[in-house]
């Protein structure tokens, strides 16, 4: 067995409950308090296109994961259906996305936990929490996969809680009086539509890590029909889970409550008369952020293993031990989160709503890149004639249209000087990543520098 192959060590639960929690971190816990402080009550608007457009954009994911799966994901079909440089530019991307994301939930545990438990500062936290999750994610993929199975599991089964808890409160079956609709029923837009244009961005962070199950699929036994059933859970998970408990957010709360910026969660349930769950929300909140740091470790440390072997990458990072972890591609990938334990020293009260913002542009770029591919590869599929796994509805016309409200989002953005300077910032990154690719690979197919790729080896 080659010592630079990955383990299907993954069960199809794994990845299923996976796509179930990945994404229940510190953008639904964290960051939709800093969307609802950005747009008011008109977040709501934000989510119901954020969401859609999440939807669309993972199941024309999951018709090219489904047909090719590759640890590479949608780095790997941009290489396809735009070439190599196209192939470097998403890779690093979405590498650097995921170490400032990796950063973002060490800081959001930290500084929850700070709060509940002060017996170390927040820096302190964030400094056990990387050495923690590093050394979880050096074990062999199965039991990364177990870890992130019984965590999503709980993670899950707390927001659905919380949503019972806040829908008794709304009709007045908790201690506290019932708002009744109140707070919906005063200014629905208070910071007009560049609000919700900045509320975007920050939503579009709250649906980061859903991703990863494409990632993943590549060490899955079985993929082509666990990432089938993975994305089909999807559409409810968004619609229930996120819309679900913004909702109850902006009705339980005045959007400008200061409590709902830095815990939403644990000040509706404080608002309910429930102040004792939401002491214990606080350390769900908690384990909820660190599930979600081991599952973005496990997805960084996966895309430069795929750059390496696909000649994009320094070849160290494509080394794997026994067990099939790639361990250095792993330690590179946590080095920012272990700089993020410097700045939550320095600047406590500011480094998270910075990594929020900047991780929200680079999400839509990866979207645009994924919509982008799929449009090229489904005809490439049609004109050869290959039968297709699982399709995306609506082809072509729906792949267009959501490639158009992905562009309606940043022609909004633009007009923000905020976000404009976050989305131009990370435009120059992208090309200047394109620049560099292109001068790798020139002259070179996809074909050239994928030679050598391998295939995940069983699970032994």
């Amino acid at each position: 067995m080659s010592s630079n192959a990955l383990h299907a060590g993954m069960k199809p639960r794994h990845l299923v409950m996976m796509s179930l929690g990945s994404a229940i971190g510190a953008g639904l816990f964290v960051g939709s308090g800093e969307g609802i402080a950005a747009a008011g009550p008109a977040v709501l608007i934000s989510y119901v296109v954020a969401g859609l457009i999440v939807i669309f954009v993972m199941r024309m994911l999951g018709e090219m994961v489904a047909a090719d799966p590759n640890s590479g994901a949608f780095s790997y079909y941009a290489g396809r259906a735009l070439g190599p440089s196209a192939a470097f530019a998403v890779g690093w991307l979405w590498w650097l996305q995921l170490c400032l994301v990796v950063a973002a939930e060490a800081t959001a545990a930290a500084q929850t936990l700070a709060t509940i438990a002060p017996i170390f500062p927040q820096w302190g936290y964030a400094l056990i929490f990387m050495v923690v999750f590093t050394w979880t994610n050096l074990l062999g993929v199965g039991s990364f996969g177990e870890f992130e199975f019984w965590f999503s599991l709980f993670k899950v089964a707390f927001v659905f809680l919380f949503l019972l808890l806040g829908i008794a409160y709304l009709v007045g079956l908790t201690p506290a009086d019932s708002p009744g609709l109140a707070n919906l029923t005063g200014d629905f837009m208070p910071n007009g539509l560049g609000g919700v244009a900045a509320g975007l961005l920050v939503v579009a962070f709250a649906f980061g890590g859903i991703e990863i199950v494409a990632v993943a699929a590549a060490e899955t036994q079985n993929p082509r029909r666990a990432v089938g059933t993975a994305i089909r859970g999807i559409i409810w998970r968004i619609l229930l889970f996120y819309m679900g408990s913004v909702a109850i957010m902006v009705i339980a709360l005045p959007w400008d409550d200061p409590a709902l910026a830095t815990s939403p969660f644990v000040a509706v349930l404080n608002q309910a008369g429930l102040p004792a769950i939401g002491a214990i929300m606080g350390l769900v909140i908690v384990a909820a952020l660190l599930s979600s740091l081991n599952a973005n470790v496990y997805g960084a440390s996966r895309m430069v293993y795929s750059l390496a072997h696909r000649r994009m990458a320094p070849a160290l990072f494509g080394r794997t031990t026994r067990s099939g972890v790639p361990a250095a591609a792993l330690l590179g990938s946590v080095a920012f989160g272990f700089v993020a334990v410097a700045l939550n020293y320095f600047w406590a009260e500011s480094v998270l709503g910075l990594l929020l913002n900047v991780v929200g542009s680079t999400l839509i770029l990866t979207w645009v890149a994924t919509v982008v591919s799929h449009l090229v590869l489904r005809r490439r599929a049609e004109a050869a004639g290959r039968e297709l796994p699982l399709k995306m509805w609506g082809y072509p016309w729906l792949p267009w249209a959501t490639l158009a409200g992905i562009a309606a989002i940043i022609a909004l953005g633009m007009t923000v000087p905020s976000v404009r300077f976050q989305m131009l910032a990370t435009f120059a990154i992208t090309a200047v990543l394109w620049l560099v690719g292109w001068v790798l690979t020139r002259g070179k197919s996809l074909d050239d520098v994928t030679k050598g790729i391998e295939e995940p080896a069983p699970e032994v």
